[in-house]
């Protein structure tokens, strides 16, 4: 009888096998598809070796990973089935799990410690930076308060060595299982009734393993005391160790990991003479010590002699947690200066801030994209950002405060028909040109004066090449690059010149900005890449072809820098003929002892800035240690070492040599637009709110502690944070005005929730290049003056009769009022605010215009057409000093986005009224009436009486008609 495989099934088992063989294939290429374009990518930015490290670092630590966990197991199972009894009685049950299991004895032997050591490869794998940060330690040349260790060691080596304890033991504890399965499987322990017998072999293997397993707990309980000054304290410390632990839980860890230590000898003495009743009894002794030592006498200490007299015996520790905090968040320099703001606004007050007051910026950035769009978009291909940007240049020999953006490539403006790949990817590159406006200027219809517009772009920046293919709103990736003399296809700007194509000038990128498509090999992987057939197959697609992916500054900077924390704003800059994208980096721990942990994603948020719902990144040390650009023309990046002395960047510089030049690298046009970065601003104004404070007693007793103010113009309904703001000014007790980031404070919420909105503090950070960079600057306000804070100034303009009625004028008809951001100045020997006014219409086309500036000092509030009339008003007639829109230029043509032309906008309509309301007897009678009314109308409430209530409503609305119709 033949028993030969029927040919069919031969077949298939053929074709199953073929089939399997090709779709691993298909998977391998594509997986090194992946790998070899970010080899491309790397290689030609530059940073090739920091791919290579990663990699190799990575696949070190999964090879250590694995061997660590695959050998240990293994020949722990080895070991406990070969010295297994031969001839071992085994009950029925046993008999029937060796059956089992016997068949697949030799695929269990080594097939669990590979998929172990696979699974613990994979793990170690991803702790790379530990294990390189370790290797590549630097020291700080600081020690901590309590064992006088370089804080290196904190930030260093107590993670790595806790790390490798950790595995250790897991190795450790599942060779041990591992042992003792096989050895109970085997016959090697045999359990009858209440008597457990093992073999000799299989005890000393246990023995052993179990005072491995000891010993190394013993070494992680004894590091376990040098985790208590960077863990929460039982006590009154957000974090480090206050007297409980140094009196309690470090000495009872030192016993315990002696215990620990001590038991493990049992085991080993059991391992020889076999006796079990002392490791056993250790242990159970040294899990009741755990209790006892490590849980109970802390507790009892906290709770009966530290909480009573918290005050006096934590007081040592809370000067080593404000010393240290200060030190970790870089505030330990800041400079305190008693400000006795006074509220009394007298004529000239401003006379000796003339030069800040001139420098009041007035456009406020996160309002005024829509109008940017309405006048400089020219194309709905293009886009300007939500917010723009702050920074400073020189015009016509004097620093100027702009507000700057780009214009930037927005592919969703296309219509539909012409969103095709080849558009896409070949046709629409890149965005053009910037536009920027005077800070402190508008023109006398409410519109920014532009200094750069255009395009192309034509005004008092310095030249520069405009086109944008990285930024933050490039494409996904784009196609360029031709042969020399071919047609350019890529649409650079829309343009009326006879020779424009179609009325849009056509250009070729000549950069170098991408991995090159000059083979069908690479052509593939890319179109593998983005799944897209047609870069394999469009004659678009040449040998000189470019593509560019990556784009976003941020993005590019993070895989090139992985180590660092980037800021949320980025900006660009004109830097010696180029458009740069200027990112500040962070180096960043939660390591440093008894530093005050914060999460930053929380301390940065503000009413610009959402806080992420799962954000993992508490850190206790910042250092501003890195400034990187990156071209907006080819994408290219580069690192500055801006903190030359953080011991974190020393030891990434070692980890990844020759990617970050030093600082004396950065051009003078560069560091001419660098600024104090507002995330590490935003980090230190949260600390100093509560250690500004450096009195023991005082910080214990939270008596002084503030908060940043609520944004009192946010629209959200959540209390959102006012974020700090770039102003040219000169802050009391510097020497000359400086561009500088500045914030408020308030005191911080009672238990009951009441909080005072008034000022107690004004921080600010100057950003000038020099010796002064960075430097902070405290004012702190008497407690016996009460300055206004930010809440009560925009309720006392909002209250205000005579700018209530005003306001409500500019609300009829189809407008809305936009009030922006609420600024405030420390000149005239107090504290002013500033905040402009914005009308847009409600329907058709909207963007918003400057139309009023509502102005207060102290008490006293001002409201006029321009900051120059305000000031004056406010000041009795004459601030002392002009502000920058003292003259307003003739307003610009807005410009429709789909045709290029000039159109007539639909613009906020507000009335002809008159400079003051004392120009038109009517309306001042109408307001006067108002007035009365409002006051009549709260009389009558505080009296409770409703029926007079109601007649002032009546005569209030009265007024305000005959208001209106006064002014028409």
């Amino acid at each position: 009888m033949s028993t030969a495989t029927p040919p069919a099934n031969r077949t298939r088992a053929t074709l199953t096998i073929t089939a399997v063989i090709l779709a691993v294939l298909v998977v391998l290429f594509f997986i090194f598809s992946s790998l070899y374009t970010d080899v491309l990518w790397y290689d030609h930015l530059g940073f090739l070796s920091v791919l290579t490290t990663q990699w190799i670092a990575s696949a070190v630590m999964f090879l250590i990973g694995f061997v660590a966990m695959a050998v240990p197991v293994w020949a722990s199972i080895e070991i406990a089935y070969r010295f297994r009894p031969v001839y071992a009685k085994l009950n029925s049950q046993l008999d029937r799990y060796q059956q089992v299991v016997e068949p697949l004895r030799r695929v269990a032997m080594y097939g669990i410690p590979i998929v172990l050591g696979v699974f613990t490869g994979v793990s170690a794998s991803t702790r790379w930076q530990v294990a390189l940060q370790w290797l590549n330690r630097t020291p700080f040349g600081e020690t901590d308060a309590q064992f006088g260790l370089d804080i290196s060691f904190y930030f260093f080596e107590l993670p790595f060595y806790r790390g490798l304890l950790g595995y250790a033991s897991a190795v450790v504890l599942i060779a041990g299982l591992a042992a003792l399965a096989t050895s109970y499987l085997y016959g090697a322990i045999r359990v009858s009734g209440r008597e457990v017998r093992i073999s000799r072999t299989a005890r000393i293997q246990l023995a052993v393993i179990a005072a491995l397993y000891l010993a190394l707990q013993a070494l992680s309980i004894w590091l376990d005391q040098f985790t208590a000054l960077t863990d929460p304290s039982m006590g009154f410390l957000q974090t480090g160790a206050g007297y409980t632990e140094v009196n309690a839980t470090i000495p009872g860890r030192q016993i315990l990991a002696m215990a620990a230590a001590a038991v493990a000898i049992l085991f080993i003495v059991t391992a020889v003479i076999g006796r079990w009743r002392l490791p056993i009894l250790g242990t159970a002794l040294l899990l009741v010590s755990s209790i006892v030592v490590g849980t109970a006498f802390p507790f009892l200490v906290q709770r009966f002699q530290v909480d009573p007299s918290a005050r006096t015996l934590e007081a040592q520790y809370i000067e080593r947690s404000i010393d240290a905090t200060r030190t970790a968040y870089g505030v330990d320099g800041v400079e305190t200066i008693p400000y006795a703001a006074t509220t009394d606004a007298e004529p000239g007050a401003l006379r000796e801030d003339a030069e800040t007051t001139a420098n009041i910026r007035l456009i406020d950035p996160a309002l005024i994209s829509d109008t940017f769009g309405q006048f400089e978009q020219v194309r709905q291909y293009y886009q300007f950002a939500d917010q723009l940007d702050v920074d400073r240049y020189e015009i016509d020999g004097q620093t100027q405060d702009t507000v700057l953006a780009v214009r930037e490539l927005n592919q969703d403006g296309l219509s539909d028909g012409s969103r095709t790949w080849y558009n896409d990817t070949v046709v629409y590159t890149h965005g053009f040109g910037v536009v920027a406006a005077y800070g402190n200027q508008r023109t006398s219809d409410g519109q920014p004066v532009f200094l750069e517009s255009g395009i192309p772009s034509e005004g008092d920046l310095p030249d520069f090449e405009p086109r944008v293919y990285f930024g933050e709103a490039s494409p996904a990736y784009s196609i360029v690059g031709a042969p020399e003399g071919a047609n350019p296809i890529e649409l650079d700007y829309p343009s009326d010149e006879e020779d424009a194509e179609g009325g849009n000038v056509r250009t070729t990128f000549e950069g170098d900005g991408g991995p090159k498509l000059d083979n069908v090999f690479t052509r593939l992987l890319y179109a593998i890449k983005f799944q897209s057939e047609q870069i394999l197959l469009s004659d678009a697609v040449n040998d000189e072809s470019q593509i560019l992916y990556n784009r976003d500054p941020r993005e590019r900077i993070e895989k090139v820098a992985p180590y660092l924390k980037l800021d949320s704003d980025i900006y660009p800059a004109i830097v010696d003929d180029d458009l740069v994208w200027i990112v500040d980096g962070y180096t960043t721990s939660a390591n440093y002892p008894y530093s005050q942990v914060e999460s930053m994603s929380a301390a940065t948020a503000d009413s610009t800035t959402p806080e992420p719902r799962y954000a993992i990144d508490d850190i206790n040390y910042i250092r501003n240690s890195v400034k990187a650009t990156v071209n907006a023309y080819d994408g290219s990046v580069t690192l500055y070492a801006w903190d030359e002395e953080d011991p974190v960047l020393q030891t990434w510089q070692k980890i990844f040599p020759s990617t970050v030049e030093p600082m004396s690298e950065m051009s003078e046009d560069l560091m001419a637009h660098v600024r104090y970065p507002e995330d590490l601003f935003k980090v230190q104004r949260n600390i100093l709110g509560t250690y500004h404070v450096t009195d023991a007693g005082s910080f214990y007793s939270s008596d002084d502690a503030w908060v940043t103010p609520n944004d009192p113009v946010a629209t959200s309904s959540n209390n959102q944070l006012q974020p700090p703001y770039y102003l040219t000014m000169q802050v009391p007790g510097t020497e000359q005005p400086a561009f500088t980031l500045y914030s408020t404070f308030i005191p911080r919420n009672s238990a009951s929730g009441n909080s005072r909105n008034v000022l107690t503090g004004y921080l600010a950070a100057n950003s000038d290049p020099g010796e002064d960079y960075g430097k902070l600057t405290l004012l702190e306000l008497p407690s016996q003056n009460t300055v206004p804070g930010p809440g009560q100034v925009q309720n006392a303009f909002n209250s205000d009769t005579e700018v209530a009625n005003q306001l409500n004028l500019l609300r009829r008809g189809e407008t809305d009022v936009l009030q922006g951001n609420l600024l405030t100045l420390p000149v005239g020997g107090g504290l002013l605010y500033v905040q402009p006014v914005y009308v847009q219409s409600t329907s058709g086309t909207s963007y918003p215009l400057l139309r009023k500036v509502l102005v207060a000092f102290g008490e006293q509030v001002a409201f006029e057409d321009t900051l120059d009339q305000a000031l004056d008003t406010l000041f009795g007639g004459d601030s002392g000093a002009d502000a920058g829109d003292g003259e307003t230029p003739a307003p610009e043509e807005p410009v429709d986005p789909e045709t290029g032309e000039p159109t007539e906008p639909e613009e906020p309509t507000e009335p002809e009224e008159p400079t003051t309301p004392s120009d038109n007897p009517d309306l001042q009678q109408a307001l006067q009436d108002a007035e009365q009314a409002l006051r009549d109308r709260e009389e009558a409430y505080a009296n409770n009486d409703l029926v007079a209530a109601a007649e002032a409503d009546q005569r209030l609305q009265a007024a305000l008609e005959a208001a209106i119709a006064a002014s028409e």
